[in-house]
């Protein structure tokens, strides 16, 4: 989930199941977009999908994908650290409320993989 006309580091790819260039704002994000493009259930991806007239302001879904039995899923990346943030916990929230008034239950968080360092618990 970015706020939509995001001026940071971006990734332009091409993937097969998209019509437009795809325009990645992480490395999660990047690497999904390859899993998505793997994947036989998914049919088409849109990336970056805008979200209008939510409260917090102009955002966008990382992924709306189409699947093979014609419904749709919603994945937001975000970095594991990120989630026992207050505003990023809103925010995916408000991503969740949103597709859900617009028919979408498949909704998800994609995170980094945890990493394991000696000495931690």
């Amino acid at each position: 989930m970015q706020k939509k006309n995001y001026k940071g580091r971006c990734e332009k790819k091409e993937l097969t199941k998209s019509k437009e260039t795809c325009r990645f704002f992480g490395d999660i994000q990047s690497a999904y977009g390859d899993i998505l493009e793997n994947d036989p259930k998914v049919t088409e991806i849109i990336c970056n999908m805008p979200m209008e007239g939510l409260e917090l302001g102009e955002y966008t879904s990382d992924f709306v994908c189409k699947l093979s039995d014609s419904t749709y899923m919603v994945r937001e990346c975000v970095q594991r650290k990120h989630l026992i943030k207050p505003k990023t916990v809103k925010e995916l929230e408000e991503s969740r409320k949103f597709w859900a008034k617009h028919g979408i239950s498949n909704w998800g968080i994609v995170t980094n993989k945890e990493e394991y360092h000696e000495g931690q618990p």
